[in-house]
């Protein structure tokens, strides 16, 4: 079924925009979240002339996206957000997110699907790529700082991300220890597959150096000399 988003979903959509869903997937999860509305042939007329006067906005020639990318190139985008103390983020910021800042903050007009990398879910600072025309592609400096704070050196960022990594790291298994049946059972096993293998085949000197039944009897009633 079609849908209109109303939040970015990761690898679903951008806001605003009009995709095919599995029904299930909508009522079950997209709608109880609002994170999306059916998509009406009222509301998809209204997405199409939102869409139309924002496109009218952005570079429309080469020449345009290279004077747009040397406005961009010169930005630096800051978002203060919530984050937990290993800096993964309540949330994260999106295409979308990034957008609406340029429009509000810079009125630079930017196609939202042309906008890379994933969404970002950590603290940091960031090149964020995003392509004005053809061959014309400039990365924007882009801080995610956790609210009411500023953001650590980059060795701390580095050390936080490793630590949140190690503790979502399964703990390792105990090694069982072998009780004497056990170890017995096993040797009996090995030395079972050894001899199957032939790799336990006595040699000719081994047999010729045995004893036979009475020897070896005398042998032990004597007892060492």
């Amino acid at each position: 079924m079609q849908v209109i988003l109303r939040k970015d979903v990761d690898k679903v959509g951008l806001r605003g925009e009009v995709v095919n869903v599995a029904r299930g997937f909508a009522r079950n999860y997209l709608f109880p979240r609002r994170l999306a509305d059916a998509a009406t042939p009222q509301r998809v007329a209204e997405v199409e002339k939102v869409n139309e006067r924002r496109s009218r906005h952005e570079a429309q020639t080469f020449e345009d996206a290279q004077a747009v990318g040397q406005r961009l190139v010169g930005l630096e985008l800051r978002f203060d957000v919530k984050a937990g103390p290993t800096g993964s983020l309540f949330g994260s910021v999106t295409p979308t997110d990034i957008a609406d800042e340029l429009w509000t903050k810079h009125k630079v007009r930017v196609d939202r699907r042309k906008i890379g990398g994933d969404p970002i879910k950590r603290i940091g600072r960031y090149q964020v790529p995003i392509e004005l025309f053809q061959d014309v592609t400039v990365d924007v400096r882009t801080l995610v700082v956790p609210e009411g704070g500023s953001l650590p050196p980059e060795e701390k960022l580095e050390a936080m991300e490793a630590a949140e990594q190690a503790e979502q790291q399964p703990p390792p298994e105990e090694k069982h220890e072998l009780d004497l049946d056990e170890l017995d059972a096993a040797a009996l096993a090995q030395e079972a597959e050894l001899t199957a293998s032939g790799e336990l085949q006595p040699s000719r000197a081994d047999v010729e150096g045995e004893l036979s039944e009475d020897e070896f009897d005398r042998a032990v009633d004597a007892g060492p000399e």
